[in-house]
């Protein structure tokens, strides 16, 4: 914030920040664009190295591209033919993960023209999911693998600025006695059986109702629960989080539809792929 003072203030004040807020969208995109203009206009080839060299958001993956497609190739092998596997955009509508995740916008890399860049696949399925149900009212499997961006700062090893995430998300409607929901979370659960070996689902109970949804799984009573609703969990292999998933009431919030029902699974390719 003091950053942000001390360059407001070099602008005029906070009078500056507000009136570029106030702006319809086309224009604060006309004048976002000609500002990027002039700003890439100054710059020199060695300005453009030197950038290269220097940003986290911009040097190529940790992992080996050959390891990575055999990850890739080995979670698409292993998903059942009723998920279609769809090739996502590299941005989102503005809002995605802060107005359906609920993530720091900060977090994301908003761009100029009223999108950001991915952040997190199952966002997106999200809402191609929440388009085809109110299209046709049948339940909908979907499944993607991106390379996202994040623009918070992590530590340790294998934690990536960006990385390759494969998901996979069901919607459906309610149709009473958590039915969709024991339904879709054994499906989940058995593909990641088959495509990740032997690994470690443990589960959070945030609804005591969902104890018949976890069944004979591992509770893990400790964990902060985030945006999900009465189940999640996290996934392990030899001990490393590869990956997490859960209820989210996102297609309802998208649809204005209560009885909507969404389970999202998320899977750290890079990390899988080092294991």
């Amino acid at each position: 914030m003091a950053l942000l003072t001390r360059v407001l203030r070099s602008l005029g004040g906070e009078e500056a920040l507000e009136r570029l807020a106030r702006l319809r969208g086309s224009d604060l995109t006309s004048v976002l664009l000609e500002l990027m203009r002039r700003r890439a206009s100054a710059l020199s080839g060695p300005d453009v190295l030197r950038q290269y060299r220097s940003d986290r958001f911009v040097a190529p993956a940790a992992v080996p591209f050959g390891v990575l497609r055999a990850a890739e190739d080995r979670l698409l092998d292993a998903l059942p033919s009723s998920f279609e596997v769809l090739g996502l955009a590299p941005v989102v509508p503005l809002g995605t993960c802060s107005a359906v995740a609920e993530m720091d916008q900060n977090n994301v890399l908003t761009t100029i023209r009223g999108t950001e860049v991915a952040a997190d696949t199952t966002n997106a399925l999200a809402l191609e999911a929440a388009v085809r149900r109110q299209a046709s009212g049948e339940d909908v499997r979907l499944a993607a693998v991106q390379r996202v961006v994040r623009a918070q700062l992590f530590e340790g090893a294998g934690r990536f600025a960006h990385f390759t995430l494969f998901a996979a998300v069901s919607a459906g409607r309610d149709r009473g006695s958590l039915a969709f929901e024991r339904q879709h979370f054994q499906e989940h659960v058995e593909f990641l059986r088959e495509a990740c070996g032997d690994v470690e689902v443990r589960v959070t109970v945030l609804d005591p109702r969902f104890e018949v949804v976890r069944g004979d799984l591992p509770a893990d009573p400790s964990r902060r629960t985030g945006y999900y609703k009465g189940l999640c969990y996290k996934v392990f292999r030899d001990g490393v989080e590869i990956g997490d998933g859960g209820f989210a009431d996102w297609t309802q919030r998208l649809t204005g539809n209560r009885k909507e029902r969404l389970l999202i699974t998320g899977l750290g390719v890079d990390r899988l792929a080092t294991l």
